[in-house]
């Protein structure tokens, strides 16, 4: 059975697998270029995990088995998707009448970088090769300038490599990372939120002049108060939803501490249903939102505690101005409610949620950012529906219901 219908019918079988065991049953299992095979692991590396690229990387590192350097190759230009660049793949081997370029990433910014890929720096790397493959695909109309040159290494071990790019003329338009290294900045983009945290992460990875450090300082800046907001959003079901006097004010956030990891089982467990559903793969685009390799399917991802406080409902969450943004890019989008006691959640299309807004109430912050309030509220028999406080109605929600996966 081919790779992917395997993956399809017994996706907790296929998690089991090492990285050389897929690229065994994808296909041939003859990992060469333009064969089945390459064609089903690119494909199967698209819809799994960023964390699971990163355990295929280790293993590639570790294990020696056959074309460990190609199945690399893909993993990184993988990475390269999951940071947002537009990734074109090179081929495995070079041949006298293709260049031979690892891959070519294109920002949304508009610079462009070639990337070579290298398991390790214990031979002499031919800088003026690599530069040459730069030449002639800005030759051949196949890359844009502004561009540069990226060196992915799999081991840490890159002291006479970065020595030789920097003694080189090559200093200002070559950059060195390890694999490792660019695992890390994937998982930062994944656990923030907002726009230009991945903006500046992609930054990092283009040639920059190093004597005046304010853009670097930056991008650590912008991050880290990036994922602070991503950790208090995680924390606000410890926060009570705002009173009825307190609507429409502005109001602090309340800064709380929580089981961001449970949290994030929740969430992931509801990812699992909607996907299940839709029969497609959710990748993880940022902490609460997810969407297919096309990126025509996207969602996003919340949960609420159990409130009990009198006249409060026992959910309440924020949907925030850019996910509507986010989900209405693509061609179907849902906001997907989840509750810490129920093994149900509830995912919403987009057009419904978007007909409800104006039934909702709004807080804006001190820092001038609004967001719209979900209640949902509990009838006697368990029914759940989505409260409408400005029509003094309610929207019942049996028929967007997921179950939940439990383990």
């Amino acid at each position: 059975m081919p790779l992917l219908e395997l993956w399809t019918s017994n996706p907790a079988a296929i998690n089991q697998f090492t990285i050389d065991q897929i690229v065994a049953a994808a296909g041939s299992g003859n990992l060469k270029d333009g064969t089945d095979c390459s064609r089903e692991l690119r494909e199967y590396l698209l819809r799994v995990p960023s964390a699971k690229l990163a355990e295929y990387i280790d293993r590639c590192l570790t294990e020696h088995f056959a074309n460990s350097g190609f199945v690399l190759q893909d993993l990184v230009n993988e990475l390269g998707r999951r940071l947002e660049y537009q990734v074109t793949n090179g081929r495995y081997q070079g041949t006298p009448s293709a260049i031979g370029f690892d891959g070519i990433w294109v920002s949304p910014e508009g610079h462009s970088i070639v990337v070579e890929v290298k398991t390790t720096d214990a031979y002499r790397i031919s800088l003026e090769t690599i530069s040459g493959y730069r030449d002639k695909l800005t030759q051949s109309s196949q890359l844009s300038t502004p561009s540069s040159v990226l060196i992915v290494v799999g081991r840490n071990d890159t002291g006479e490599l970065e020595a030789q790019i920097r003694g080189s003329r090559h200093a200002w338009d070559m950059r060195l990372i390890s694999a490792d290294a660019l695992v890390k900045l994937v998982q930062l983009k994944e656990d923030a939120d907002g726009p230009e945290t991945i903006r500046k992460i992609r930054g990092l990875l283009a040639p920059m002049e190093y004597t005046r450090l304010d853009q670097m300082i930056d991008v650590m800046f912008t991050t880290a108060k990036d994922v602070e907001g991503a950790a208090e959003a995680d924390a606000a079901d410890e926060a009570e939803p705002p009173d009825a006097e307190a609507i429409g004010e502005k109001v602090k956030r309340v800064k709380k501490v929580t089981d961001r990891a449970l949290l994030q089982a929740k969430r992931e467990s509801m990812v699992e249903a909607l996907a299940k559903k839709l029969s497609t793969s959710l990748i993880r685009k940022s902490r609460a939102l997810y969407w297919d390799p096309t990126h025509d399917v996207r969602a996003a991802f919340t949960v609420s505690k159990r409130y009990t406080a009198k006249y409060v409902s026992p959910y309440w969450y924020a949907y925030h101005p850019q996910w509507d943004d986010f989900l209405g890019q693509g061609t179907s989008g849902f906001i997907t409610l989840g509750c810490m006691d129920l093994n149900t959640a509830f995912a919403i299309p987009l057009a419904v949620m978007r007909s409800a807004l104006d039934a909702m109430h709004t807080t804006e912050m001190e820092d001038g950012t609004r967001y719209w309030h979900i209640y949902l509220n509990q009838a006697k028999d368990g029914e759940v529906a989505l409260a409408l406080p400005k029509r003094k109605a309610t929207l019942p929600l049996s028929e967007y219901a997921l179950d939940l996966i439990t383990r």
